[in-house]
């Protein structure tokens, strides 16, 4: 008896388009897990090199749709899915979009993809290439759309990294996932302006990062939870720390260090105009929460 292939054929079948770099890495997790795996790539090479660790290859899109219930897409861009599905019956197809895209993009695939008759979940990946199939690296990926289709394929989508489902709404997949890399951003901002502030000093970087983490850390852990919690209460003057007036008085000294050591104050300034903006409309009294709506167009 092929232990090998009876192991397999328990394991559902997996259709994969795509073999960038993270492409690669899920791939390599489900055949590694024993889930028949059927691959296909627009550079047919990518898909060639799996084939000794036991890939199908297919020669175009549609046959490799053609080969699995679950269809997963990790392309460049929307218009690439949109590109590699095009004229393909998708018909009773369960399709998992893992292409960075945005909420808007991943609405407008949803309905694209029940017009013809695929159920779809939107996917945001919350990890690089090097922390699929890792589990104590703690990558995931959001899901979103159909809760159904999301418990039906739970087992195998967690195979390479954890799963998170966020709703119903196929956009908040990609929206948690830019909202997350968004304030990841922000943080890099400040990081990047402490880092240029000691650039001419006789501080070494090395020694000043463990300092900076822990402010990080120990200022982001009680703010975000408090902000969270105002935003939902609407109450911006309970157990605040630091009010807005002083926060704002407290600038002045920020700016004028940065004009001091000669650095720009570009990532920094816009986060103060916002608070200038805020005081001018109240007492002072308040936290940082009222920014969040500020910034509401």
């Amino acid at each position: 008896m092929n232990t090998t292939t009876s192991t397999n054929a328990q394991k559902t079948p997996v259709t994969l388009l795509g073999l960038g770099a993270m492409g690669t890495a899920l791939a390599r997790t489900w055949l590694a897990a024993g889930h028949p795996l059927t691959v296909w790539n627009r550079t047919p090479g990518r898909a060639e090199a799996l084939a000794p660790e036991g890939a199908k290859v297919a020669d175009s899109a549609a046959e490799a749709v053609a080969a699995s219930t679950l269809v997963i897409a990790c392309l460049l861009d929307d218009a690439s899915v949109g590109a590699a599905l095009d004229g393909v019956d998708l018909t009773g197809k369960d399709l998992v979009n893992l292409t960075t895209g945005t909420p808007a993009e991943a609405r407008a695939r949803a309905a694209w993809a029940e017009e013809r008759g695929a159920r779809y979940l939107d996917g945001g990946i919350m990890a690089v290439p090097p922390m699929v199939g890792v589990p104590e690296a703690g990558g995931y990926v959001f899901y979103s759309g159909s809760r159904q289709l999301f418990d039906l394929h739970r087992a195998t989508l967690a195979v390479p990294v954890g799963t998170t489902y966020v709703g119903e709404d196929a956009g908040f997949a990609a929206l948690h996932d830019v909202a997350l890399l968004s304030a990841m951003y922000g943080m890099f901002a400040g990081a990047t302006h402490a880092f240029a502030l000691i650039r001419r000093e006789n501080i070494d970087p090395v020694a000043f990062a463990p300092l900076l983490i822990d402010w990080i850390k120990a200022m982001v852990d009680p703010s975000v939870g408090q902000t969270a919690h105002q935003l939902v209460s609407g109450d911006f003057t309970t157990d605040v720390a630091s009010n807005l007036a002083m926060q704002v008085a407290g600038a002045k000294t920020l700016l004028t260090t940065a004009e001091e050591q000669g650095v720009s104050p570009e990532l920094i300034r816009p986060q103060f105009d916002l608070m200038r903006r805020l005081l001018a409309t109240s007492t002072g009294e308040e936290d940082l929460t009222g920014t969040v709506d500020l910034l509401l167009t």
